[in-house]
Formats: structure tokens, C-alpha cells, sequence
């Protein structure tokens, strides 16, 4: 597939930001620019198609890819799958969606009053705008510049990545987050020596739970990776040249052999870019939003891993890094920065998945506050679902190789359903199968 240059893109005019509007006229959506080629920012193109808006679309990513999914990188990608996982056909975007997309260069600054995005030194106005530059991982600046040291968020991180697996090298990873036990997972299998290194006594606390966190960080031993908590790398040796690592010393003395260190921190939201433009962040640089997705700028909304909305089904504000929260915000997005139709509002109940040495993790809701219940099978099998408590209800569930359960689990969270009618109901699946068993041991007998 062509990639294609931002510069050589159809643009569109700098200096038409659309017609004024009488005071009180409902507003004529002209031209709507989505910033971020991302998940959310195709959805959002998708999503104001899909609502009857038949104006301008313009999609700006600071990529030279066309909008590609980004959860395979840390999966498949580094084991059989060698292509870019694009969404769509780069053809598509034209002649289905009719869409320009300038790609190439990052939106640098956003000013409302000129109703503008600034994009390789131009403006490019908008009548209403969608916000979809996602997040950034965080870094550790004092090694960035060394040979070996990655981080993972886009393709080309991937490749580095792929590279060192294919070749057997010594893996450290820090952080035993989703994405760092996905690469310690592919490693693995490519055969390379892996180490986790996690500053805090307990994984995923915050994920899901302190019991399943450290639960779940048990298949890491099992699989012949080897984690430490309460650690930190304090420093990383980098060879005769010093700037190629070879090796890092932990916390507490501990020397690892290293060929590939990589940071996998967390991230934050890609956001610096608004700084000045007068938007409502949060502390953490997310971008506040109502129910519907509206920041607080009339006509620029948000959608993915940068918004903080009031989730009414969870009954608080929150701010989700899933695939799934992306691709549902971008599609609403899109449709309500149109205008078409009349504005929703959106809610859901979180989810993700993982994949660690061959086993699905999926989570659901929140973790809560009380300790998990599982309520099938047995952790030490590896396969189970766990349901989490807060009040009266149940507000979260995580299954381990359980794919069939995870969604009837997401449903009965929406639907409010109480912590007691949660457990009646695996209840009535145990007493189902036991009568099953005693009615085969009756013929048999």
C-alpha cells in the first residue's frame, strides 16, 4: 500500500472557515476536520458519513500511514503478522467516504477564535472540529537517546521491536502493565530471555485489583519470564561508546544482561498542542467533555484515549486507553460535530482484552473496592471468572480463557444488576450441572 505525504495531499482552503450564522441560527457544518488518524479519528469520519453529513471531511495524522489498528503491535505483529493492520484500503477513504486526508505533519496548535487547526506552518479551518490524537507513552528521558532503548505506540516502534525478537536478544521490559506482558509474552515465544521490572510490590492494582493483579502476574514465572516488583532500574550501561545498551543494574544491585530495554510506562494524553488554545484539560492533560462528547469549546469535540467525560453508567467521570472506548467515541464524535442528527449522549461499560503466553484475559467495568469473587472455575487452572463488588452491585468482571462469558458479564453490568443476582446466577449454573451429573451417573449406573 502507497503511503501518502501530508504535502501532497488535496488541501483544503486555509481561508474559508465556512459561513457565519445569524445569532441563534442552528450552525451550518461546512467543513468538519477530525485531528488524529487513529481508531477514533476513522470512526469519527465514519460515524458523520453514516449520519447523513455530506460536507467536507478532512482527517490530519502526524503519521505518513494511513489510520491503522494499533493493538496487534504489541500482539500478533511481533509474532506471524507482517503487514501494516491499515483499516481500510487508502482508496476507501475517497471513494467511500469522500474524505481529504493530510498526513505527514501533527497539528501544532488549535485557535478557537479563528476556528482553525495550525498544521505544517497553515491553517486549516473547521465549522466543527474532532479531537483524536490519542496518547503518548511516557518516557524515560535519560536513556531515550541510547540505541535499544523503545517504546511502543507506533509502527515503526514495532518493527524495532519485531527486530530484536527475531533475533533471540535479552529483553527488559519496565512495567508489567497489558502492554509490557504482551511483548514479554511474544518475546517468549521468539525464544529471548525476558525480565519485567515493576516499581510497584503489586501489578495491575489499578487495572484489576491487588488480588488479581498479583494473580495474573503469576503466568509470567509459569512461562519462564522473570519479574521483580518493588524494583526500579537505576541505571543502564551502555557499552564501551555509551550509547548502546548492554546491560541495566536494578534498585537493589541486581546486573541484567540487556539488548532491548523497553519503557512500558504508561502514557498520557497527546494533548500539548492545546495548551494555549484555551480548552478545559484535566491535570493529567485529558480534555474535559460533557455526555455527549463536547468540550468546552462550542463545536470541537473529543473522542479516545484524550477525553474525560461523565460515564452515567458507571456513575463517574473517567478517562479509558481501550480499543473499544475508541472506536464507540469516535463514531459519536463524528455524528454529533456534523449535526445531522440530533446529539446522544455516550455511555458504556469499559472493556478490554489481553493476550498473555496463548491465554485471552478480557476485563469488564471497574474493579471496584472489595476483594473479587470468583465465581467459576479456579485460578490455578488458568481458566475463570472473577466478579467484582461495589455497594450492592456488581460493577466488574475478568475472565481468563472464558471468551464465551465476558460479554453476558458486560450486559448485566449495564443493566445494573445486583451483586446478589449476579451470584444467583452462577449459583443456578452449578445446581444445573450437578443435577446433569447425577442424572448421567443414574443411566450409567
Amino acid at each position: 500500500m502507497t503511503e501518502v505525504d501530508a504535502r501532497s495531499a488535496p488541501a483544503p482552503d486555509e481561508n474559508s472557515p465556512g459561513e457565519s450564522r445569524p445569532e441563534g441560527d442552528p450552525p451550518s457544518v461546512k467543513r468538519l476536520v477530525i485531528v488524529g488518524a487513529s481508531l477514533a479519528g476513522m470512526k469519527a469520519v465514519e460515524g458523520a458519513r453514516k449520519s447523513g453529513y455530506a460536507g467536507e471531511i478532512v482527517l490530519i495524522g502526524d503519521e505518513h500511514h494511513f489510520p491503522y489498528d494499533r493493538p496487534p503491535l504489541s500482539k500478533r505483529f511481533l509474532d506471524d503478522e507482517r503487514d501494516v493492520p491499515y483499516f481500510r484500503e487508502h482508496t476507501s477513504y475517497v471513494e467511500d467516504l469522500d474524505a481529504t486526508l493530510l498526513l505527514g505533519s501533527p497539528a501544532i496548535a488549535l485557535r478557537p477564535a479563528e476556528k482553525a487547526v495550525i498544521v505544517d506552518g497553515r491553517a486549516v479551518h473547521y465549522d466543527a472540529l474532532v479531537i483524536a490524537t490519542g496518547a503518548s507513552p511516557r518516557t524515560m528521558p535519560q536513556w531515550a537517546g541510547m540505541q535499544g532503548v523503545v517504546t511502543l505506540r507506533r509502527f515503526a516502534d514495532a518493527v524495532t521491536i519485531r527486530g530484536a525478537l527475531d533475533a533471540q536478544k535479552n529483553v527488559t521490559i519496565i512495567g508489567a502493565g497489558f502492554i509490557g506482558a504482551e511483548i514479554a509474552s511474544a518475546a517468549r515465544k521468539s525464544g529471548c530471555t525476558v525480565t519485567i521490572v515493576e516499581a510497584t510490590e503489586t501489578p495491575l492494582a489499578r487495572a484489576v485489583g491487588p488480588e488479581m493483579g498479583i494473580l495474573l502476574s503469576k503466568m509470567h514465572e509459569k512461562y519462564g519470564t522473570a519479574l521483580y516488583c518493588g524494583v526500579t532500574v537505576a541505571s543502564v550501561n551502555g557499552g564501551e561508546s555509551g550509547d548502546k545498551v548492554q546491560s541495566v543494574e536494578l534498585s537493589d544491585g541486581r546486573v541484567i544482561p540487556t539488548d532491548l530495554l523497553l519503557v512500558s510506562i504508561g502514557a498520557s494524553p497527546a494533548t500539548e498542542w492545546l495548551r494555549d488554545s484555551g480548552i478545559e484539560l484535566t491535570p493529567d492533560g485529558g480534555i474535559v467533555c460533557d455526555a455527549s462528547l463536547q468540550t468546552s469549546l462550542p463545536g470541537v469535540y473529543a473522542a479516545g484515549d484524550v477525553v474525560h467525560w461523565p460515564n452515567a453508567i458507571m456513575d463517574t467521570t473517567m478517562r479509558l486507553e481501550h480499543w473499544t472506548s475508541a472506536n464507540e467515541q469516535g463514531a459519536l464524535a463524528g455524528k454529533n460535530a456534523a449535526g445531522v442528527a440530533d446529539r446522544a449522549v455516550y455511555e458504556t461499560v469499559p472493556y478490554f482484552w489481553s493476550d498473555w503466553y496463548g491465554n485471552r484475559i478480557q476485563f469488564v467495568g471497574v474493579a471496584g473496592t472489595i476483594t473479587p469473587h470468583v465465581v467459576s472455575g479456579s485460578v490455578e487452572s488458568d481458566k475463570f471468572v472473577a466478579l467484582y463488588q461495589l455497594g450492592d452491585r456488581v460493577v466488574g468482571a475478568l475472565t481468563v480463557n472464558e471468551p464465551s462469558r465476558i460479554m453476558k458479564e458486560r450486559r448485566r453490568i449495564s443493566q445494573r444488576t445486583s451483586w446478589q443476582d449476579a451470584l444467583d446466577v452462577y449459583a443456578a449454573a452449578d445446581a444445573a450441572r450437578a443435577g446433569a451429573v447425577a442424572a448421567d451417573a443414574i443411566v450409567a449406573g
